[in-house]
């Protein structure tokens, strides 16, 4: 699926939500679906930044592609989260930084975050756009690693 469908599934699947309690049953689902991280994946180290709850993040370069663990102690946190590395997942570094979420807001979803969660969405985007820069400078080679 391209990232323009991608994109217009989510919309799509998030517009028909008739209010803002529907769209975080939407990301509790998408939370409790994300595969959980290794354990010994969640250090320090790969915390992000500007959440309340603790959230991890690990990135891995492979096959020209960029691949995303992530894990939560909040479910809302953990479904925001999944939304957007799944919305990233397995695309290319060129397709990752030639497209913003913003279809997010586009879809109602920002508007009901609370600045905590809106302040680490916006820190998740910015660790992804790092990391896509980093493999498209080729700074990070087919081996899992963090930026």
């Amino acid at each position: 699926m391209t990232l323009a469908e991608k994109r217009q599934t989510l919309i799509e699947d998030l517009t028909t939500l008739p209010d803002a309690e529907e769209r975080f049953m939407y990301l509790l689902a998408k939370a409790k679906k994300w595969p959980a991280m290794d354990s010994r994946l969640k250090t320090d180290e790969r915390l992000l930044p500007g959440c309340v709850s603790r959230l991890w993040f690990y990135p891995e370069f492979r096959d020209g592609r960029c691949w995303f663990q992530m894990d939560a102690e909040a479910l809302i946190s953990k479904g925001i989260a999944a939304v957007v590395c799944g919305f990233y997942q397995g695309e290319t570094p060129a397709d990752i930084l030639a497209n913003e979420p913003d279809f997010l807001a586009e879809a109602g979803l920002t508007q009901v975050l609370s600045a905590n969660r809106s302040n680490a969405l916006s820190n998740l985007r910015k660790r992804i756009t790092a990391y896509a820069e980093a493999c498209a400078a080729g700074q990070v080679t087919a081996t899992p690693g963090v930026v």
